[in-house]
């Protein structure tokens, strides 16, 4: 859809600069003024330019107006302190566009602005010693959305999850295991100290036991090694289909699952990059460890990638992943990480300038802590022990819709506290159901209009130029912010930026519902409000679809 308005004025903008011989600059930032009275949109280009162009901000911004093209969208620009440009559409303008935005369909808000650039995102990707849990849960909502979000802006996307079935936390897992298929034969065992305590690996042994109770029983007789191998895989296996189902039930879905044991270990991968940095200079040996010069780069300290035993670190192992897994065959690689891992990024990026990865194609975003609340007071719900609330149980209460769009209701690096008793009211204080309740309002309309007899041409066909009360332009200038809102979040890596929109957008159009008929007997000015009613479900519908949330057609 080409009608973009910050598009169309910032091409205004440089056309006035060049008739003013002064420089035009390749972008012009444009925003939407808090207040009515400051514009429709303000920009502070000519205070951008005041040093280049030699003069005072306020001397350009008034050469700006002075040779501004005309056009039928603006109605005035005014220059506001020391430079600001505040521009004013004109209402039969705003009217006439509302038609471009119903024509566009469901492909407004779409563009080509990644063009084709290939993007690969990791998120969620939670070790396979547990369910998941709710930060998990925040996590699938923001790195899903990111993706669609993307998609619709010409970034070709693909989600990766990978499977961290190696190395300590593994082992442990096995150990754990192993105590509770002999705790559940009747056998006495404790479990040790770096044991995983959730009563969810009971569930899990019990579930083994009714499916292979020989082989259960079999891998309990297998040496050391060989046993914990087996149980390990057995536990991992479970976890991960665990994993996968309520992922699948929440509406996220991986494109590619890769497993540290198999797809990065067994392939060589960390001694494959080890080499490329050693051959690059950027590794030494010390007390028998080998080393990364990280501080090279920006990081605080050096890095130990293999141990003095010989056994590869963690880090070493992420290195492999990230070089020759993450960054094949395409252009930009961005991690969602938690925030225990906000030491841990300064040495990834390190080591991805090392191997000769731009900094601007790897990019980590953190997603913060989620508090779980139920009118205001914290609350616990796993009735399966461990210090976590699960995702599952969060899905049982809540529901998949009212999980996502509240999580994307802050930024993603944000805490967040999430009220369970807010997130299922029905009422504007839930803001899911108030934003799907404006899609289920315009749905109910259009059914009311076809009980009633009211044909509905084709949009071309109608006289938008009726739509002139002050809360219809609102609605409509709000809905001409949609395609630059969508783009902005895609560049900014953003998604809450959507959620924020439609929640703005249902606040002025259920205002206006109540206020005003919609069906009249005046016919063409109940087609403009139809038509106006339709734009809004339309939008609401591609936005939420773009966070993964369900457009109702009644509720």
């Amino acid at each position: 859809m080409a009608l973009n308005v910050t598009e169309l004025l910032a091409g205004a903008v440089r056309t006035a600069l060049h008739a003013a011989a002064l420089p035009a600059p390749e972008a012009v930032a444009w925003e939407v003024p808090r207040e009515a009275q400051h514009g429709d949109y303000a920009t502070n280009v000519a205070m951008t330019l005041a040093r280049q162009a030699r003069c005072a901000p306020r001397q350009v911004a008034e050469a700006i107006v002075k040779h501004l093209p005309p056009l039928p969208a603006i109605e005035r620009v005014e220059v506001a302190g020391p430079g600001f440009l505040n521009v004013y559409l004109a209402p039969r303008w705003c009217a006439e566009a509302l038609r471009e935005v119903l024509l566009a369909g469901e492909g407004y808000g779409r563009s080509d602005l990644g063009g084709w650039r290939r993007y690969r995102i990791e998120f969620v990707s939670a070790n396979p010693t547990g369910p998941l849990v709710i930060v998990n849960a925040r996590a699938a909502a923001v790195g899903d959305a990111l993706a669609r979000i993307l998609r619709s802006q010409g970034f070709q996307v693909e989600c990766q999850y990978y499977v961290n079935d190696a190395g300590t936390q593994f082992q442990a897992l096995a150990a754990s295991v192993e105590v509770r298929l002999r705790q559940a034969l009747g056998e006495p065992a404790d479990l040790p100290e770096n044991a995983y305590p959730g009563e969810y690996l009971v569930d899990l042994v019990r579930d083994y036991l009714a499916r292979a109770p020989a082989g259960a029983r079999a891998a309990l007789a297998l040496p050391a090694g060989e046993r914990l191998e087996r149980l390990g895989r057995m536990a991992v296996e479970a976890m991960v289909a665990g994993q996968r189902r309520v992922l699948e039930e929440y509406g996220t879905a991986f494109d590619r699952w890769a497993h540290e044991t198999t797809d990065v270990r067994a392939a060589g991968l960390p001694e494959r990059a080890i080499e490329e940095l050693r051959a690059a200079g950027f590794l030494y040996e010390d007390e028998g460890a080998l080393w990364f010069r990280s501080t090279a780069l920006g990081d605080d300290k050096d890095r130990v990638l293999r141990k003095s035993d010989g056994d590869l670190t963690y880090f070493a192992v992420d290195i492999g992943f990230h070089h020759f897994g993450k960054f094949a065959d395409v252009d930009c690689v961005i991690d969602l990480l938690g925030p225990d891992h906000h030491g841990y990024i300064p040495r990834l990026r390190a080591a991805m300038k090392a191997l000769g990865h731009p900094e601007e194609a790897f990019d980590v975003l953190i997603v913060q802590l989620v508090t779980l609340l139920r009118d205001g007071q914290p609350v616990r719900m796993s009735k399966r022990r461990g210090e976590f609330v699960l995702m599952e149980e969060l899905l049982e209460e809540v529901g998949r819709d009212a999980a996502r769009f509240t999580f994307l209701t802050r930024r993603h690096d944000s805490p967040l506290e999430f009220d369970l008793a807010v997130a299922t009211r029905q009422s504007a204080d839930n803001p899911v159901f108030y934003v799907q309740y404006a899609h289920a309002r315009v749905t109910s309309l259009f059914r009311t209009a076809a009980q009633q007899g009211v044909t509905v041409p084709p949009w071309g066909e109608v006289d938008f130029g009726r739509l002139v009360l002050p809360e219809e332009q609102a609605i409509i200038k709000r809905l001409l912010q949609y395609p630059d809102l969508v783009a902005g979040a895609a560049r900014a890596r953003e998604p809450h930026r959507v959620a924020y929109y439609l929640s703005e957008l249902a606040g002025v159009f259920h205002p206006y519902y109540k206020a005003h008929r919609i069906l009249t007997e005046d016919r063409p000015l109940s087609l403009a409000r139809l038509g106006l009613c339709a734009a809004v479900g339309q939008v609401v519908r591609g936005g939420l679809g773009l966070l993964g949330v369900s457009a109702p057609e009644s509720m």
